[in-house]
């Protein structure tokens, strides 16, 4: 399936004979761990919706609605408390922790050499790779996301085609135009990764994302849904 995907843009279709870059990226992110907090409109409609169903509920006798009174003192019982939706990051406005925006999705960027900007000065940049040899797009990708976190044991790849590419036009700091395939990954059962091979990160929102990418917001918006 993969192979279809790569071989249309192998050769210019008679112009070359040269095959054009692809380069496989890799959006990488943490689903929300807690519930989103309900818009104001919401809220107000679930609490009318609520008190409208009360006028039509059922009546139940009140020695079955009181049965929890005579628990016997034996039971076993847990006080919930629930935990602070604000935490230390927040406040630190800390990017590189994975415990911050609960309620949001982040997204990992890196600051590295990218195949965007081969003049050798660092971007900010998803992780990526240029296909090579690989035997499917995504297996490019998968390595890619590898080199940065040294395995794939917390990973989990969503699909197996891209969710969307864009085409880099040739420019004075890139030599040569290529198209770059994004792939999606979501973060799995963990809230750290030892992030290497670049000169910093960041973990982030969709919207402290835009900020990255000025000049390609408006791609990123319509490709990420959250």
């Amino acid at each position: 399936m993969h192979r279809s995907l790569v071989r249309p843009f192998m050769g210019a279709r008679g112009f070359s004979s040269t095959p054009e870059k692809i380069v496989a990226s890799v959006l990488f992110e943490r689903l929300p761990v807690v519930i989103p907090k309900l818009d104001p409109v919401v809220y107000a409609f679930q609490e009318f919706s609520f008190r409208w169903r009360q006028q039509y509920r059922r009546k139940y006798p009140d020695e079955f609605l009181d049965m929890s009174k005579s628990r016997g003192k034996g039971d076993y019982q847990i006080d919930y408390v629930p935990a602070p939706r604000i935490t230390e990051a927040d406040k630190t406005n800390d990017r590189k922790s994975l415990q911050r925006a609960l309620d949001r999705r982040l997204y990992l960027l890196l600051y590295s050499d990218s195949n965007a900007a081969p003049s050798g000065k660092p971007v900010w940049h998803f992780p990526e790779k240029v296909y090579d040899s690989e035997e499917t797009l995504r297996k490019c990708a998968e390595s890619a996301l590898a080199s940065v976190l040294g395995d794939l044991s917390h990973t989990y790849f969503v699909g197996n085609a891209p969710m969307g590419h864009m085409v880099i036009q040739q420019m004075e700091n890139v030599p040569e135009p290529f198209k770059r395939f994004f792939f999606k990954s979501q973060v799995i059962d963990t809230n750290k990764f030892n992030i290497r091979k670049c000169k910093d990160f960041v973990w982030v929102t969709k919207d402290e994302l835009l900020e990255y990418f000025p000049e390609q917001a408006e791609f990123f918006k319509k490709m990420i849904i959250s």
